[in-house]
């Protein structure tokens, strides 16, 4: 697993929507010979910097990483031009992002896989789960259905029959038999909701950011294989064909970037390659 040491500095951070190097780096990167790429802490900036370490000075790639701590500010800083690419998200969210805002952003290519988890401080299972326990969900709309989805595929409610699958909301449950309170916030706050939620369903980033381990800790997880939520590599149409993103995303898709993301997470997230 990833330094525990660097999880808990990383979450200290999580409150605040743009890192303060990021701001820094928004406001002095101008070089056209530099990739600039937008990216959360973890792990997608990790990989980044791995790459960036180990593969980039061969392949003649210079990047600059500017870490985001929430869901909105990479696409923002990727439409306006202030990076060149970001790292965050996977094609549902990237899809619905566009429809809400009327941007055309573009995904270049898939990286990783995040199985989103149920966690608690309270319980031990799942089936603990009394009537009226608060559940946190993320309070996106792609990622809050997911949410959803993984409480109904383990029998804690019951959808709507036919509900598109990345657009489910709290309205669209049919049966919640213990009553829980489904309560969507900001992503980045759910690890923070566990010292008052019951549960909370939380995207994997920010579940290894607050030091949780997911194949030990999540009460629930959705599966890896043949999930669709896989984690890429966004830009403008301008520059989905630009030569430093094409070689960015060949070493995030190479065999060590894979080797990497097997030995450091240690199967909380899969390569998508």
């Amino acid at each position: 697993m990833p330094n525990r040491t660097n999880r808990r500095s990383l979450a200290a951070l999580t409150a605040v929507p743009v890192l303060a190097a990021g701001l820094t780096a928004c406001g002095s990167g101008n070089d056209e010979d530099v990739l600039r790429v937008a990216a959360s802490p973890t792990p997608h900036a990790e990989i980044l910097q791995y790459v960036k370490d180990e593969l980039a000075d061969d392949a003649g790639l210079e990047i600059e990483i500017l870490e985001f701590s929430d869901y909105v500010q990479p696409n923002v800083a990727t439409t306006d031009g202030e990076v060149d690419a970001n790292y965050f998200q996977h094609q549902p969210y990237l899809d619905n992002y566009n429809a809400e805002n009327g941007t055309d952003l573009v995904g270049v290519g898939d990286v990783h896989v995040e199985p989103l988890g149920l966690y608690s401080k309270q319980l031990g299972s799942a089936d603990d789960l009394a009537d009226g326990a608060q559940v946190a969900i993320p309070g996106d709309a792609t990622n809050g259905a997911r949410a959803l989805q993984l409480l109904a595929d383990n029998g804690i409610i019951a959808l709507e029959e036919g509900v598109d699958e990345d657009a489910a909301t709290v309205e669209d449950i049919a049966d919640n038999p213990k009553d829980l309170d489904i309560k969507p916030l900001e992503a980045a706050q759910l690890p923070r909701s566990l010292d008052d939620a019951d549960a909370a369903v939380i995207n994997t980033n920010y579940a290894l950011e607050a030091d949780l381990a997911p194949e030990e800790d999540a009460l629930l997880i959705e599966p890896s294989q043949g999930n669709p939520y896989a984690n890429l590599v966004a830009t403008t149409p301008e520059n989905e064909d630009d030569e430093k993103v094409v070689q960015l995303v060949k070493l995030l898709q190479s065999d060590k970037v894979k080797k990497f993301i097997e030995e450091e997470y240690d199967g909380a997230i899969l390569a998508a390659f």
